[in-house]
């Protein structure tokens, strides 16, 4: 009688509000069984806002309930459905942290009485109306479960964008969303560790607080393919130090959990952070064998596409040193990987201070900053201007004369030990194989972690220079120098340039073409000046060192004085020469288009990754593979890494990823999506796309 009463007075209240007129702010509540849904705005109109703050809010019969993202051992979440809408490029929708429930033995999570899902709403025109229409399925349930559907709508007007009447109550719900970075949480996850007895499975997660833990501690654990961990057994070890223990599902292995990894929510009454992580890292996969895979990786970057243009660097060392004495040869090639090791360890130690600042940290990720592309744009110059006789390196005093009395002249290992160092920073937009999976757990580990891991990354990038100082006797079995070398010699110059040059292009993407222009055309004048000191009786050549050098740092230090580049990423569906129609990257889409039946194929790329340029030519615009990304049920998303973007970065570190390429197929039978290698092929493409569905059909024969 009760809730009869309760649901009476709920309808009243909503023919009320309905009877009136909407504000600009705030949509009309449209009654669904059990539960009404509106949507609300924390602006008054759109302005000239990149983002509008809105949410969804639900209001639900006593004793009813709807579901969180990951429902649990029953359930299904709201999946809202934007594509109405007009005026809307993206909708990010985020989960306030849930309540559990218990029936019948049957563990779930969700929300009962009332909640707000706050959004984000990325306009496609900035300034202009925004019409929100949004269809919502959601299951709703109390003793027995009954699916619901609602067709919402909020209208945005153009205008000055005035904090609204209900901006509170986004604000208070956008506070219980956990936060993806732990700095003023106070928790930690300092672990992760696999425990397998028999066939059941454990993960031991390791917490910390700093300020003492409250009444309240929790996890919500999920892992792949949607799968629900039960409530954790908790134990203190002390006020600050508590172990959480969550029981795997019958249905996962280890191998599942070591590869997809899994997405904890920590919460301690009011504070609450999600991460992904790895478990059994540091326990389940013996350390020695991640230096393995790192080695390996490091030697396998030195056939990357992206290493290939300093090898006229290392081919015209090699060939100075033919006919050389054993000393001399031994004593070069060990400068040479001396200059890697020590790339590497200052990559390492960058990489260890952005970890410690709470920043995001990827491989390769200092190509998305102009300056340093300004920087190596410089360098490629100057490495050819060398190479041209523009000039010579020369050591100071003592360490010049060490150098020649070692029989290998005064500039011999400065140039090598700099073709080293040169070789390492070239490498880094790459991905080799093996190399993803040792940096992954390098940059989500320790200090020593990294550290071990990138001096095992050097140690592999300079295998061969050590090979040659082990045995430098094979130097002999090369070609004499000759006059032959001058012709090699123009066209490694040219090498040198067209990698400047695709630099140049990456950097125009970042702070725009006339801005790339200007860094390029400041870096060839520094090149020019050098020239003159080739000229008989120039008055430039005499000044053509600090001329140059004033250029180089000019052109260097140009990108902090331009403005932030207005180049925007994909706003909009885009297609590209092979005919494949790119959406822009969405994650929150994703579980909307699963349930449809589409399949998802996202590729997470930089103008400046050559392996994602490499995949991208070879594989995805291939005839076969851009013939299903181009089918009726198939989605073609595009993540744009190009420039610094927060959500990208965490989208890979929740994937156990920490560098580019990535690629990964969602689909109905694969909704936490199938990872594909660093280096794509068509079979593994094909391979990923059936398991995600198992009807799909690619038109080229096989």
């Amino acid at each position: 009688m009760r809730h009869t009463v309760l649901r009476l007075i709920q309808a009243a209240l909503l023919l009320i509000a309905a009877s009136g007129p909407a504000t600009a702010a705030t949509g009309e509540w449209v009654a669904a069984d059990h539960a009404a849904l509106r949507l609300v705005s924390a602006v008054t109109a759109t302005g000239d806002r990149e983002t509008l703050p809105l949410g969804l809010e639900f209001r639900l019969d006593p004793g009813w309930k709807i579901y969180w993202r990951t429902p649990g051992d029953a359930g299904l979440p709201p999946i809202p459905d934007w594509s109405a809408s007009d005026n809307v490029a993206d909708v990010a929708l985020q989960w306030p942290v849930p309540k559990r429930f218990e029936i019948f033995d049957i563990g779930t999570l969700g929300y009962e009485e009332a909640v707000l899902f706050p959004m984000t709403v990325r306009p496609a025109r900035i300034g202009d109306p925004v019409r929100m229409r949004g269809t919502v399925d959601f299951l709703i349930c109390e003793e027995i479960c009954i699916p619901g559907r609602a067709e919402i709508a909020l209208d945005l007007p153009a205008g000055p964008a005035a904090l609204s009447p209900d901006a509170h109550l986004i604000d208070q719900s956008r506070a219980t969303v956990p936060v993806t970075d732990p700095q003023g949480t106070g928790l930690r996850l300092q672990d992760a560790t696999i425990i397998q007895t028999g066939s059941a499975i454990q993960v031991a997660l390791s917490v910390q607080s700093a300020t003492g833990f409250g009444d309240g501690l929790d996890a919500f654990v999920e892992g792949p393919g949607g799968a629900y961990f039960d409530r954790p057994d908790v134990a203190m070890r002390g006020s600050d130090q508590a172990v959480l223990t969550v029981t795997a599902p019958a249905h996962l292995d280890v191998a599942a959990l070591t590869a997809e990894g899994l997405t904890v929510t920590l919460v301690d009454d009011q504070t609450a952070f999600e991460t992904h992580i790895i478990p059994g890292q540091k326990t389940g996969t013996p350390f020695w064998t991640i230096l393995g895979l790192a080695l390996l990786g490091g030697l396998i970057l030195n056939l990357m596409p992206c290493v290939l243009p300093v090898l006229s660097l290392k081919l015209m060392s090699v060939l100075g040193k033919s006919g050389k004495g054993l000393r001399e040869v031994r004593l070069g090639f060990l400068a040479a990987s001396a200059g890697i090791l020590a790339s590497f360890m200052v990559l390492a130690a960058l990489a260890i201070g952005v970890k410690q600042a709470g920043l995001s940290v990827g491989w390769g990720i200092q190509f998305q900053q102009p300056v340093f592309l300004a920087l190596m744009i410089a360098l490629l110059t100057l490495f050819a201007c060398n190479m041209a006789g523009l000039f010579d390196f020369r050591l100071p005093g003592t360490i010049g004369d060490r150098a020649a009395t070692a029989g290998n002249g005064r500039d011999g290992l400065l140039r090598d030990f700099l073709t080293g160092a040169f070789a390492t920073l070239l490498a880094t937009p790459c991905s080799a194989p093996f190399l993803g999976t040792a940096v992954g757990f390098a940059l989500s580990g320790g200090t020593v972690d990294i550290l071990s891991v990138f001096a095992a990354l050097a140690v592999g990038l300079a295998a061969p220079y050590l090979a040659i100082a082990l045995f430098p006797a094979v130097i002999r079995f090369l070609p004499r120098p000759g006059p032959w070398m001058g012709y090699l010699r123009i066209i490694l110059i040219l090498a040198l340039v067209g990698t400047a040059v695709w630099l140049a292009t990456v950097l125009a993407a970042t702070v725009g073409l006339e801005n790339a222009v200007a860094v390029g055309a400041l870096v060839a004048l520094a090149a020019a000046a050098l020239a003159t000191r080739k000229i008989d009786g120039s008055r430039l050549g005499r000044f053509a060192w600090p001329l140059s050098a004033l250029l180089a740092i000019a052109a260097v230090a140009a990108p902090l004085t331009f403005n932030e580049s207005a180049r925007p990423s994909i706003a909009a569906a885009a297609s590209d020469a092979s005919g494949i129609v790119w959406r822009p990257f969405d994650e929150a889409a994703i579980p909307g288009l699963i349930h449809e039946g589409k399949t998802v194929f996202i590729d997470v790329t930089a103008d400046w990754c050559v392996t994602c340029q490499w995949n991208k030519k070879a594989v995805v615009e291939s005839a076969e593979i851009a013939g299903w990304l181009t089918g009726p049920n198939v989605v073609a998303m595009k993540a744009d890494w190009t420039k610094p973007d927060a959500a990208i970065a965490d989208y890979l570190a929740r994937h156990g990823r920490y560098g580019i390429p990535f690629n990964i197929v969602y689909g109905p039978e694969a909704p936490a999506g199938v990872a594909l290698p660093e280096l794509l092929t068509a079979a593994a493409v094909r391979q990923a796309a059936r398991t995600a569905d198992p009807e799909t059909e690619f038109a080229a024969a096989e």
